[in-house]
């Protein structure tokens, strides 16, 4: 496990809700995000406000590029998802000191697990801790339609 990435220079990590751009975060993850494609904006403005958010904005013009959100009862367990980082800053360690801030503010509370699901970027959460699932048939799922 690697120290928390640090952020280009001028951008800060909050989570500070009403930082949030929620139409912002609802367009990103909507139209780009394959779990989230067709994802409503009340169902998305449900889960931001039920979730422990994430938001990397822009020193500069303090806009928002990057967001990640935790559903978490901040003792026991914790759940990542919805991380995004706009494709104009992708490539700049973003979403690498992101996932790093949400690994730290987790383990801060005594989380004992974090699970997250990820089609594609194993690579960079497993930098940060993350490993398969050592007994995945001890785990089960209720899903609800596709």
């Amino acid at each position: 496990m690697t120290d928390t990435p640090s952020l280009p220079e001028g951008c800060e990590i909050s989570t500070d809700p009403a930082r949030i751009d929620a139409g912002r975060v609802h367009h990103w993850l909507s139209t780009d995000a394959y779990w989230a494609l067709g994802r409503s904006r009340e169902k998305q403005d449900r889960a931001i406000e039920g979730s422990l958010n994430f938001g990397v904005y822009d020193g500069v013009s303090g806009e928002q590029v990057a967001y990640a959100r935790v559903i978490t009862d901040r003792a026991t367990f914790a759940w990542l998802c919805d991380v995004y980082v706009d494709p104009s800053v992708r490539g700049k360690g973003i979403g690498s000191a992101l996932v790093g801030a949400v690994r730290d503010e987790t383990r801060s509370y005594g989380v004992r697990r974090v699970l997250l699901a990820t089609h594609d970027a194993h690579g960079v959460y497993e930098k940060h801790g993350f490993a398969a699932l050592e007994r995945p048939e001890h785990w089960m799922a209720l899903v609800f339609g596709r």
